[in-house]
């Protein structure tokens, strides 16, 4: 029930009158303004109780406010409702004469030239104390609790738009009441009832595109999450709705929730799903804390269905760009990525082959002067630093052309798992030694792929090695293959230090590193992504700072066709077609 109203006692049918058009320029939700008006006329006529029927967008609707036995209000729409070319016919809701008459008398169907028509244009239907009926009294019996009714049609001009009843626990009690006054309050009513369905639908117009435009404006910030994004709608949506100091919104996007800071579940709720590209992905949902009387969805506004679903289409198309964009970018990004690696590709290939020539002579040279008898110890120790120097540096080479790719791969039929045995064999006593708590764990039936064991064996390598480092206190090291009908996977995952986001987006470019200069050239997992994606491969990274990091390499099963092919084509230019 609408909370209850200051009461005011009008003595006269003008003060009624002014009154009831005080309420109606209130802009208050349809049923509250009802319970206003029910309780003035109650006190008004000095009546147990008021009953309106009202025409409402088609259908009907009925509420009922009683002051004896119990103050009680009532609202109901009802939905038997047809319609006759333009004009609605109500299905009645039971048998009663009673709900009959009325009915004909909302419809015009009894009028000034009906017999039964009254001068002042109230109908009374009561029991006289003698038994016998008022001359201007419709002969019905009142089927319900209340001895006396009075029927009056509420008009604006010649439509009929609503039906006022009063009632009494009295039996004659309008006969002996002088009843003229009704007619002029329900000529004041019937325009009152109109001009508050304007005032209202008004305040909630207003309310509805205040809300779009704080929506849309929202929407228009510089690049911001989408997280606040949704956390901003949400808490725009209950001003919008009919009862705002009950309401309260929650999105759901991806099973992640934001709700307004006064959400809580409740049974008396509208919501709308969100669609992006065709899939469902969260809804929009608003709930009312308390019951509202029912009105066309729920205790919802047809209105207000309209405005959830646009918010939600709205959402969605936002949600829809700013993903195209996001992907926009990322793909551009892996253009830009793409392009600094075949150029730094080109610069390594081009250093690498200026730098072995010379490097070998210095190698050469310093094993040569090794070999000569009577050297001092300290020129020996200084050629022992220059072939150490000297073959680090060819080691650098050597990953600087497998990154270039100036080193083909020799690929054979291989299985994983023998790769992954062979190449943890040196690890596990360096394991053993900082805390590391090695687990292989090697996949059944894997299928062979072709590949270069060696390449392979350097992934696997330079990846246990990162992962050896990132836990100096030591840990857990898992290193797992598994397979199906597309591809085998190799996963090497540690309980480390982790990458943070800023770092993992550079971690495959040459010559980036965070260790310290003597201690890594940066070439390592640039050197990973060349042979995997010489492989056809695909490598992914996922890390959490503080918990670990975890690498997984796919390499396709289709490479071992397309590399059929490619040296079925090199043979064929070798020997000619079908020949040996």
């Amino acid at each position: 029930m609408p909370s209850t109203p200051s009461l005011k006692r009008p003595k006269t049918d003008r003060e009624l009158a002014n009154l009831i058009f005080e309420y109606a320029n209130r802009g208050l939700p349809r049923t509250d303004f009802l319970l206003e008006v029910s309780l003035l006329l109650i006190h008004f006529f000095d009546c147990d109780a008021v009953e309106l029927w009202l025409e409402e967008a088609g259908t009907q609707a009925r509420c009922e406010t009683t002051r004896r036995p119990k103050r009680s209000f009532s609202y109901r729409v009802i939905r038997g409702v047809k319609k006759k070319g333009r004009k609605p016919i109500l299905v009645l809701q039971s048998d009663s004469r009673l709900e009959a008459f009325c009915r004909d008398v909302l419809l015009g169907k009894i009028g000034p030239a009906d017999p039964s028509f009254p001068r002042n244009d109230v109908f009374w239907i009561f029991d006289s104390p003698s038994g016998k009926m008022g001359k201007e009294s419709k002969m019905i019996r009142p089927d319900s609790p209340y001895a006396s009714l009075a029927v009056t049609p509420l008009r604006v001009g010649s439509k009929r738009i609503a039906l006022l009843i009063l009632k009494s626990g009295h039996k004659g009690y309008f006969a002996g009441k002088e009843m003229a006054p009704c007619g002029r309050v329900a000529q004041n009513l019937g325009m009152a009832l109109v001009n508050q369905r304007v005032q209202a639908a008004l305040q909630e117009r207003i309310k509805e595109l205040t809300c779009l435009y704080q929506i849309a404006r929202v929407m228009e910030r510089p690049p911001t999450p989408l997280d606040e994004i949704l956390q901003s709608v949400v808490e725009a949506l209950p001003p919008a709705w009919q009862y705002p100091d009950i309401a309260s919104a929650r999105i759901v996007f991806d099973h992640q929730g934001y709700a307004s800071p006064t959400f809580q579940e409740g049974r008396f709720k509208q919501s709308a799903d969100l669609i992006v590209n065709g899939k469902g992905r969260g809804s929009i949902e608003i709930v009312y804390a308390r019951e509202k009387p029912e009105l066309i969805e729920g205790p919802f506004l047809k209105e207000e269905r309209h405005l959830i679903d646009t918010i939600a289409r709205q959402v969605s198309l936002f949600v829809e760009q700013k993903e195209t964009e996001g992907e926009k970018e990322l793909l551009q990004e892996q253009l830009r990525h793409a392009d600094r690696l075949a150029t730094i590709g080109k610069l390594a290939a081009g250093v690498a082959h200026e730098l072995n020539e010379p490097l070998g002579n210095i190698l050469g040279f310093a094993q040569l002067a090794k070999k000569n008898a009577g050297m001092p110890k300290q020129a020996e120790q200084d050629l022992d630093r220059i072939v150490s120097a000297s073959l680090h540096a060819r080691e650098v080479i050597r990953k600087l052309m497998l990154f270039a790719r100036q080193m083909p791969p020799r690929r054979t039929r291989l299985n994983l798992n023998q790769v992954v045995k062979e190449g943890l064999y040196l690890f596990e006593a360096r394991c053993a030694r900082q805390g590391i708590d090695l687990e292989l764990s090697l996949g059944q039936d894997l299928p062979e792929v072709y590949a270069d064991a060696t390449q392979l064996t350097q992934v696997l390598t330079n990846l246990v090695v990162n992962a050896i480092q990132a836990m100096p206190r030591g840990g857990k090291l898992s290193v797992a293959t598994r397979g199906d009908q597309e591809a085998v996977t190799l996963r090497i995952e540690d309980t480390g230090e982790g990458i943070s986001p800023e770092v993992k987006k550079q971690i495959f470019l040459p010559f980036f590193t965070t260790k310290e200069a003597d201690h890594g050239t940066g070439l390592g997992l640039a050197v990973v992504h060349g042979i995997v994606t010489a492989h056809r491969g695909t490598i992914e990274v996922d890390s959490r700072v503080g918990r670990g990091t975890r690498f997984a390499i796919r390499l396709p099963l289709s490479a071992q066709s397309e590399e059929n092919e490619r040296n079925e084509g090199s043979r064929e230019e070798r020997t000619g077609p079908g020949g040996r």
